[in-house]
């Protein structure tokens, strides 16, 4: 057992200044991907600051339309809430999909977006892991490569990002709230999480003491003709091989006027799709065009020799998911 100092949060000025001033300090809030990591050795805090009791669980509408979730909002009550169902069934989707009902009784909003990748090599210690150790080098790379990156990879890390949640809040362009040290910004959230680049131990743009403190969603109406698809190993609770949240804006004719896209599994971070985007606009959603629209996201995909069969998956799956939200139309 190694000892750590436990401090539950009072308020979020107070929080944000303790893990600020202790480079070793680190936030707790859901907790079910930093114990596991506490158990495998993976991370070693010596000061954790439980910001679960911080009064940040309220869903409550914007002033503009919108809908705000706080960063302790369990992912259950996410799930659940009326609003998110019905205007962001994207989003209750993926939340659905993302783990059993006891974790996501357990797991908040903030803490979904900060997990961590689940690779294997990330989480055993006795293998190198730029990620863990940097310069320590990349044993996937050589190694088990089916769950791991095919876009925006690099030669330190081919990790992909483990969330559902977050691809779900890409596609409905986002806004994630932080409190840090310098005070309160904003972050879209397609530019929360970062590519590995030369910094793979970096999942975020977060510096050490930001606390999220609420994500935002857009009062973007055509939201509420959203899903996620998630493909998998098995049917119940496994990570995504690849996944797709897409929203459709589609006018009576059945051209999509406007399309919003991300795909999960396939990077370092939640995939935001634009080219599949703009291919999709101003037409119908035939399956050529279709096909086409993933073809043009997936030309610059670079497949390791264990999971190449992603490239078609990702197809299939923005095929079927946009067959769902429009009707197949051959």
């Amino acid at each position: 057992m190694i000892p750590f100092e436990y401090r539950r949060a009072d308020d979020v000025s107070t929080a944000v200044d303790t893990v600020a001033r202790n480079p070793a300090a680190s936030f707790l809030g859901g907790g079910t991907n930093l114990v596991d990591h506490l158990k495998l050795g993976v991370t070693a805090p010596e000061h954790l600051v439980d910001v679960t009791h911080l009064p940040l669980d309220d869903i409550v509408p914007t002033a503009d339309g919108g809908l705000r979730l706080g960063a302790t909002a369990r992912n259950s009550d996410t799930a659940a809430h009326p609003d998110v169902r019905a205007r962001y069934p994207v989003l209750a989707e993926a939340l659905l999909s993302g783990a059993s009902g006891q974790l996501r009784n357990l797991a908040t909003v903030g803490g979904n977006l900060l997990q961590r990748t689940r690779c294997p090599y990330f989480q055993d210690v006795t293998t190198p892991c730029n990620k863990r150790e940097p310069g320590s080098g990349c044993s996937a790379l050589e190694g088990y490569q089916r769950y791991h990156a095919i876009l925006g990879a690099s030669r330190h890390c081919v990790a992909t990002h483990p969330s559902d949640m977050a691809v779900a809040m890409v596609a409905l362009d986002a806004t994630v709230h932080v409190h840090g040290p310098g005070g309160a910004r904003s972050i879209p959230a397609e530019e929360l999480h970062r590519l590995p680049g030369d910094e793979p131990d970096r999942d975020t743009v977060l510096d050490h003491g930001d606390l999220i403190t609420a994500v935002e969603l857009p009062a973007r109406p055509f939201a509420a003709n959203s899903a996620y698809r998630k493909v998998r190993d098995r049917a119940s609770y496994a990570f995504a091989l690849v996944s797709v949240a897409a929203a459709l804006d589609v006018d009576d004719s059945g051209t999509i006027r406007d399309a919003r896209i991300a795909f999960g599994g396939l990077a370092h971070k939640p995939w935001r799709a634009r080219r599949a985007e703009d291919t999709l606009r101003g037409g119908p959603a035939t399956d050529d065009r279709v096909a086409r629209a993933a073809d043009a996201e997936l030309a610059d995909a670079e497949p390791l020799d264990g999971n190449g069969f992603k490239v078609p998956m990702a197809r299939g799956a923005l095929t079927a998911t946009v067959r769902r939200l429009q009707g197949h139309r051959a």
